[in-house]
Order: C-alpha cells, then structure tokens, then sequence
C-alpha cells in the first residue's frame, strides 16, 4: 500500500515528508493506521553523528492508532482495535519471561537498529530503494506503521486517541520507574532531576504513589510552574550554584530535613546533574538513571558506600500491556493528567516540532498525520 511518511536521510538533514510503498503485515505483525505520534529525546539518536541510526529511516516510536490489519499467528488484536504502540520484545528470553522486556536480550537488536530482522525491505521509496521502518518496532512518524503482537496494545475505543502515543515510552518511563522499579510508598520523599516528559510523569506517578515531599529540578521556569500544578512540593532551578552540583545536591539535602530524600531519578543523562542526583540521597536512598547519553559519569565511591544504590532504568520496568491500561484507568480519574504535557503539530510540521521540543518550548509535541497544515491544535 502507499503511504506517507516523514523520512531523515541524513543526519542533519531536515525531516521530508515523502510517499512511500508498504508491505502488508506478516507472520505476527500489526498494521495500524496512525493518529498520534509522540516525539521522544530518544528519536534524537537519529541525528547522533557516525549514522549510529541506518539511514534512511522513519523514526517514532510513541504511536497510537486504529488497527487495519494482522497478520499470520496475531491473537488478541482485530481490524478497528483502537490501539497504543510501544517498545517490542522477544517474549521467549529469561528476561520477559520475569516480565522484564524492556531488558529484553533483543533490545537493541529489535529496537534501536530500524533495520528489519529478517533482512527483508518492508518499505521502500519512490525508486524502489528501501528505507527502514523497525525503529522500537514501530516507526510512527507516518500515516501508517507495522509493529507487532508484543508492542501493540489494545486501549478502550472512550479515549482521545491523539495524545495517547507518549503512554507508550515516556510518559510510561517517567511513571513506571516510580511506581515500579524505584517502588515509592506513601510518605516517602523523591527527587526528580530533569521536568521534561519523562518527569513530569514521575511527579505525577510519585503524587498517585503519596510521596510527601517530590521535589522537580530544571532550568526552566515555566517546567518548573507545570511541575508544581502536577504535584511538585518544592521545584528547584538546577542552574548551578558556587559549587556546581554539590550546591544542588545541598539544596535537595535542605528540603529533606538534610538528610537526603530515599529516591531519585535522572532524566537529563548530564554527569554533573546525575552526581548531584547520587549526593542528594540519604543513606540506603536509590538514584535510578534513564537519561539516554553519551558522556561517563564520575561517582563519589565514598557515597556508595555507605549504602546508596544507582540503578539503570529501561521503560521503568513495565510491562506495557498491563502498565499502560492502568495509566488510563488513573487518567480517567483525574489523578494522571498526562495529556496536560502534549502539544500537537500536523506530520507535516515534524521539523518545527523537533526544534520547539529541543528549544524547551513544549514538552511533549505529538504528531498528527491527518491534520491539515493551517491546523492549530493545542
């Protein structure tokens, strides 16, 4: 079938939105019709140099959609399922076994590479070249994508579909790494390093979770006032001080009665920041890292010693086909406003999305493959 897409063929090329040729969906694979697609940081590593993405590529990987077909071995998904897409898994390693996918054996193989396992083309241009599209096993930023029974999940046909995307990978990382992998109860105390959407999601999930004191560091303002109004005790501006990281590691001691909150978690993948996310832990405290980035971080051992933990977050541990429906069931009782962060933008402006989103204009800017150009949509 013919559809559109917006296609990077280099770099530092700008997005083109160009009409494209799609196989139809094989053993175990899903076609969907996408409505919304958000955009992630993690769709930045397109344009990270060397090619470390192949080229060219259709990236996204937050879509939701309507199902138009399955294929071959596909249960539990029927043509007209209203559907989110996420990260895809291999469903047979020890890992998802112990409902750890986004650990998957597989992950990067299946996921970061956009290049069909199978080495068969499913999409090619205008001149019968191919152009990959198994970016997270989706490549949303298109009028229509191929996942998969494992990254395909089903959502009730109530729900705005447009900005349901983000549930699939950020929104999803920031809550899921709160309530799952870190497991903060009520009374507890966090620190969120980065008020971007993953989290903005984590002081969410954190409030859901009653923690008395979530604290939501940033360099912007007016992150920091959203942060705030979507449960934040206390927002801090994380333009250093005197002392660099050691002076915002202080102040998240002072507010904690000075002796550290029990958690934090990093989005920001910046050295200095995530030091000063370990620092600000109290004994026994747990710093999780999901920032995605490409600098070593420096540790002070002595911290580690005395009891502190810094783990790595994929995907916050969830299992996207239980995590996601739960979001829902929270959103639709108004204790999980997460729509509140989406921005929308036709397909056809992806390049003015990306450049609000790395400009800290927006937080998160979805795309919508069938909205006119003069569309404004808020």
């Amino acid at each position: 079938m013919r559809f559109e897409a917006a296609v990077l063929r280099a770099a530092d090329a700008p997005y083109a939105i160009e009409a494209l040729d799609l196989d139809g969906p094989g053993p175990g694979e899903v076609l969907v019709r996408i409505v919304g697609a958000g955009m992630c940081h993690t769709d930045l590593l397109g344009r990270a140099p060397g090619d470390r993405v192949s080229k060219p590529v259709i990236l996204g990987h937050e879509g939701a959609g309507v199902v138009e077909a399955t294929g071959p071995g596909v249960a539990g998904l029927a043509e007209g399922d209203h559907v989110v897409m996420s990260f895809d898994s291999c469903g047979s390693c020890a890992n998802c076994r112990a409902s750890l996918p986004g650990n998957c054996r597989a992950m990067a193989a299946l996921n970061m590479t956009a290049r069909p396992r199978d080495g068969r083309p499913r999409v090619t241009d205008g001149g019968g070249a191919p152009v990959h599209n198994r970016w997270f096993g989706q490549s949303s930023f298109a009028t229509h994508a191929l996942g998969t029974a494992r990254n395909v999940v089903a959502v009730p046909r109530d729900i705005p579909l447009e900005s349901l995307g983000p549930l699939g990978c950020g929104v999803q990382t920031g809550a899921a790494s709160v309530l799952i992998s870190l497991g903060v109860r009520p009374g507890e105390s966090i620190a969120v390093f980065g008020a971007g959407a993953v989290g903005l999601a984590a002081v969410m999930a954190a409030r859901v979770a009653g923690a008395t004191t979530i604290i939501a560091v940033d360099l912007h303002g007016p992150r920091l006032d959203l942060a705030r109004e979507l449960g934040a005790t206390h927002v801090l501006d994380g333009a250093s001080g005197p002392d660099g990281g050691a002076d915002l590691a202080s102040r998240v001691r002072a507010i904690s009665s000075g002796e550290g909150v029990q958690y934090a978690l990093d989005s920001t993948a910046v050295p200095e920041v995530v030091s000063a996310a370990v620092a600000s832990l109290r004994t026994t405290g747990v710093c999780g890292l999901v920032g995605v980035g490409a600098r070593e971080y420096r540790l002070d051992a002595s911290l580690l010693l005395m009891g502190r933990t810094v783990k790595g977050i994929i995907e916050g541990d969830a299992v996207p086909h239980t995590f996601i429906p739960k979001m829902i069931e929270l959103w639709r009782q108004g204790r999980f406003p997460f729509d509140r962060l989406v921005t929308t933008y036709p397909l056809a402006q992806i390049n003015q999305a990306e450049a609000d989103a790395r400009a800290g204009k927006v937080v998160k800017p979805v795309l919508l493959p069938g909205a006119p150009l003069d569309d404004t949509v808020q």
